[in-house]
């Protein structure tokens, strides 16, 4: 055995010596001296494979005639000591010795087990928790006498140096205080802010002269889209170019016979007559202008425009073509959607709810959404959950803000979507990838010194990136985490099992 495995073992012993002899006398009290007491000096420290099998199938120590089978019972039963004694290789009645057991584990303070007699065997007052690995010392007493041994149990450990630890690419971490963030998974697919969707419509009727932009192209707002020939459109621009001309006419007559009349050369109706031509030719002008308004038309710029029969329909917001019904050539009419425009800066996850799930769903939830073909992510909060239960499907709908500025997310992609339903503060969690599948537990490696070893775990809730540990590990200690896998490896080439 080398130095380093011989140390726990005598500081074991050391320990048993002591925790076996307080044990001992507490039926009695003082009659535990270690000075007077006829201490054996057979301490028999052994590894497992060098130990004899007594006849119940467990570990046997012997000094003189005295012996002690020592057994890990756990058909039906949780993990239990059973020691069996005998004098001359013959069954002593149970009740007439005394025993006590100290383990010792790594990275653990020693365990001290009481025995009381049961049925033909001294049965442990604690169950032996998992893994079997383990230093032990014995003690016993049994006609004024006490006996010591030890032995040394491994299983599901092994040794590996931190330079086989950066070889191996494993990452230590260390098991403490976390938030737990439960999330309830669910399908559902990418759409459009229906918000940021614009229809485009022309503003007049008439036949399509260009086509400027298409299906699937980014626009930005007052890029031209089409270029329309509309008549009547014309018409209405050349009556507000006639009614400007007509304004300024009436003007200038209305100034003339102002002056005229003031200089008593002309009648007072005639001016009167003047006045009232220029009020008509006013309200002309404004009811063209209200006409070209209606149309989205700027009055101010139609005697900037070199061919009044045709317009320009531009692009009312930046966004993506979605929808183009537009040909060249084409006679189109005012209430035709010839375009749809969408501002994909930001999309929705639309959600498909059971209705089990209704109650834990709130508005500004936070959302994780992956992206079912590939490895997109994103995240966003619920905006919307329905009010109503859709008879056909049995479900409800809600619906995820998800920022979409780079562009990646695009209506139709099939997405699963997590949401994050609490926060829970532990005080023990590790991370799920260093949980590993070993003989039927799930375990974490734990590191002491330069050793691995396994440490089923009892475990309580996780989010998918940490998970609370309720039993096996204590904070403060640290695992294997990244590539943990290469640990359960090497392991299986030492060819570990777990036979007790």
């Amino acid at each position: 055995m080398s130095e380093t495995n011989l140390k726990p073992i005598i500081i074991t012993v050391v320990i048993g010596l002591i925790l076996g002899g307080l044990i001992l006398g507490w039926d009695e009290p003082g009659s535990y001296d270690a000075d007077s007491s006829e201490v054996s000096n057979a301490l028999g420290d052994a590894d497992e494979d060098e130990l004899e099998t007594g006849p119940k199938g467990g570990k046997i120590f012997t000094t003189d005639d005295f012996s002690v089978e020592v057994t890990i019972f756990e058909e039906g039963v949780e993990p239990q000591f059973r020691v069996y004694v005998y004098d001359k290789d013959k069954p002593l009645p149970p009740a007439e010795v005394k025993m006590a057991i100290t383990l010792s584990r790594l990275g653990a303070p020693a365990q001290l087990f009481g025995f009381q007699a049961q049925g033909g065997y001294l049965l442990g007052d604690h169950v032996v928790e998992e893994p079997h690995s383990f230093d032990v010392a014995i003690a016993a007493e049994w006609q004024d006498r006490t006996y010591h041994w030890g032995y040394s149990q491994v299983e599901a450990r092994i040794e590996m140096s931190d330079e086989a630890l950066q070889s191996t690419g494993i990452e230590i971490k260390t098991a403490g205080p976390a938030i737990i963030k439960p999330t309830l998974q669910m399908p559902g697919v990418i759409a459009f802010n229906h918000h940021n969707v614009v229809r485009v419509v022309p503003r007049a009727p008439g036949i399509v002269i260009e086509v400027e932009r298409h299906l699937g192209q980014q626009v930005e707002q007052g890029e031209i889209l089409a270029v329309i020939e509309s008549q009547i459109l014309a018409d209405m621009r050349s009556q507000f170019l006639a009614a400007q001309k007509r304004l300024v006419l009436a003007g200038t007559t209305y100034a003339r016979e102002k002056k005229l009349w003031e200089e008593k050369i002309t009648a007072k109706q005639d001016y009167l007559v003047a006045q009232q031509l220029l009020s008509e030719a006013e309200i002309t002008l404004d009811l063209a202008a209200a006409k070209l308004r209606s149309f989205g038309e700027d009055p101010q710029s139609v005697g900037q425009i070199k061919n009044i029969t045709c317009y320009e329909v531009r692009a009312p917001i930046s966004g993506l073509v979605i929808t183009k019904a537009i040909a060249r050539g084409q006679v189109i009419k005012e209430d035709s959607e010839i375009f749809t425009l969408a501002d994909v800066s930001d999309m929705y996850a639309n959600l498909t709810i059971y209705p089990k799930d209704l109650s834990v769903i709130k508005i500004g939830q936070k959302a994780t959404i992956n992206a079912a073909a590939s490895d997109l992510e994103g995240e966003g909060v619920v905006s919307y959950i329905s009010a109503l239960i859709d008879e056909q499907t049995r479900t409800a709908k809600a619906r995820v803000t998800l920022d979409n500025e780079d562009g990646h997310w695009r209506a139709g992609m099939f997405i699963n979507v997590a949401l994050i339903t609490e926060e829970i503060e532990v005080p023990v969690a590790v991370s799920v990838d260093a949980l590993q599948t070993l003989y039927d537990w799930s375990v974490v490696f734990g590191r002491y010194g330069e050793y691995f070893e396994a440490r089923p775990l009892e475990l309580g809730r996780s989010d998918g990136s940490m998970v609370e540990v309720l039993d096996g590990l204590s904070a403060e200690e640290q695992y294997a985490a990244g590539n943990s896998f290469a640990i359960k490896a090497e392991l299986g080439k030492a060819g570990a099992s777990h036979d007790h």
